[in-house]
């Protein structure tokens, strides 16, 4: 990798918590220079976020270590004149510029994007929150499990005897971050051409609705309204978890031949002429029948050896694992997906940080150093405005 691909881009960070932190976070790994704007004293909240107590208190919490790697952070008081001379100044040689405030605050902080883009015509502005910046939800406060709730993932996430169930992390503001991080890199593409900058409008609710895929599209274009199944896949069966001698196993035999192969596999070729299981439609509508059938003939060996046996014969499987069991998966370790930052503070320790899921050229992305300490680089703030003082546009 000749260079990372956003480098030289410049992200003015106003974000909180999550969804705004992973966003930059993403197009930090990818090269860009984050200056994390903090509130004095105070700071992002999910510095006070985590397991740790000891460490919530120091204003490193493990939530904010997480997704804040390789950061820079300056203390500002946008109600404070001398502190809204210096923003305004780092905005006009900003190339993003990324919040996830209440819709409409910033502007009435007096920042309003019509006023940003005649300070700066090649500013991303790229604006996340839970309703998008329009519409009759738009003032309404949102998290994490309250876009759940409406998106209706909560409706499809368990069985029928424990739904509503919130999805076992945070995946609205993941998914809201990562929306906001591909239509930021779109828009920077894009003035490449035109020269241009761009007002981003994320609404997580509808980006939430936007990765449910099948869930939603089946019911916009057939009708069907899906339901909650626990542990199976509505497409497919045998497709989903099953028992073996030791432990859960996860079986997605979507295609016939897979479901052949398994057949032969464990010894049960007979389930192949039975007429309840002999084509797709019919296995969905036996679903039960053929998995009682299925956990029978799986129960004479462990996960992991029905892993390897079917794995290699072309048939997805594989254990469930525990988020600890999950982090030391050789294949992660393989392709370098974590990696070792210090501590803020320099005390000696060690974090373990996430990538991005992508190789470039065969190298992972790392974060170029640890998550800062509140205020770090406040009295920097002269030498990046000295560096950020060709607007965005000039340099483009």
């Amino acid at each position: 990798m000749q260079g990372r691909p956003l480098e030289g881009i410049r992200v003015l960070d106003l974000t909180n918590v999550l969804a705004g932190p992973y966003c930059s976070y993403h197009l930090s790994l990818l090269g860009a220079e984050v200056v994390k704007v903090e509130a004095p004293g105070r700071g992002d909240l999910a510095r006070q976020l985590g397991p740790d107590a000891e460490l919530n208190r120091a204003g490193v919490g493990a939530s904010f270590l997480a997704q804040n790697a390789g950061k820079k952070s300056i203390e500002l008081d946008l109600k404070d004149s001398a502190d809204r001379e210096t923003f305004t100044r780092l905005v006009s040689g900003a190339d993003v510029l990324l919040e996830n405030f209440r819709a409409g605050v910033l502007a009435r902080m007096g920042f309003p994007w019509e006023q940003l883009r005649a300070l700066n015509p090649g500013l991303v502005y790229c604006a996340i929150s839970g309703f998008g910046q329009t519409g009759p939800m738009s003032q309404a406060p949102a998290y994490d499990q309250i876009i759940q709730g409406l998106a209706g993932m909560m409706s499809i996430t368990g069985t029928p005897d424990t739904v509503p169930m919130r999805v076992g992390f945070p995946v609205a503001d993941t998914v809201g971050g990562l929306t906001a991080a591909l239509s930021i890199t779109a828009a920077l593409a894009a003035r490449t051409r035109t020269g241009e900058g761009a007002f981003l409008d994320v609404s997580m609710l509808e980006a939430s609705l936007s990765s449910m895929g099948w869930a939603v599209s089946n019911y916009l274009i057939s009708g069907v309204a899906p339901e909650p199944m626990g542990d199976q896949n509505a497409t497919a069966a045998p497709s989903g978890t099953f028992e073996t001698a030791d432990g859960p196993l996860n079986i997605a035999a979507n295609r016939q031949e897979q479901f052949q192969t398994l057949c032969r596999l464990v010894g049960r070729e007979d389930l192949l002429v039975d007429a309840r299981f002999a084509e797709r439609e019919a296995r969905k509508a036996h679903r039960t029948a053929l998995n009682a059938e299925l956990n029978t003939a799986l129960r004479v060996r462990t996960a992991r050896e029905w892993e390897e046996i079917l794995s290699a014969a072309g048939v997805p499987a594989a254990r469930i694992l525990t988020v600890p069991q999950a982090v030391e998966l050789d294949q992660l370790d393989h392709r370098c997906f974590f990696t070792e930052v210090p501590f803020p503070g320099a005390d000696g320790r060690t974090a373990r940080v996430s990538g991005s899921g992508v190789l470039f050229d065969g190298e992972p992305l790392r974060p170029p150093g640890p998550a800062p300490v509140l205020g770090s680089d406040t009295a920097r703030i002269p030498e990046l405005l000295a560096r950020w003082g060709t607007p965005a546009e000039v340099r483009s």
